[in-house]
């Protein structure tokens, strides 16, 4: 246990599975495998009125495309849009990022591991 002490959460976040948070909203998704693709799920949220987006499946299969990058649709429960987006994990965190207009608009934010 005392080896375990040192290292840090991004050290930790060797794979994408697991619970993360978004650091604008406090919202905590679960990403897991799904028939080999990647998926991912709202299981907690800070704001008592997106109570209801709880167990909302935010990633329903993205495809691994290069190491550590998969590629899929994204919903935003904040507008219901839906946008095709990448999934990238990198030792600063687990970068989500949705497309608009076949791409021409990008939006972005980085997740770290949940506590």
């Amino acid at each position: 246990m005392v080896a375990l002490a040192g290292i840090t959460s991004s050290a930790l976040a060797a794979s994408p599975y697991g619970v993360w948070e978004r650091p604008s909203t406090g919202t905590k998704v679960k990403f897991y495998e799904c028939a080999g693709k990647l998926c991912a799920k709202i299981v907690g949220v800070k704001d008592p009125a997106k109570k209801k987006t709880v167990g909302t499946v935010i990633m329903g299969g993205a495809k691994k495309v290069a190491e550590n990058k998969w590629e899929g649709d994204l919903l935003n429960t904040e507008n219901g849009n839906v946008y095709s987006g990448y999934v990238t994990l990198s030792g600063a965190g687990l970068k989500l990022q949705g497309c608009a207009l076949g791409g021409l608009v990008c939006s972005g934010e980085t997740w770290k591991p949940a506590n």
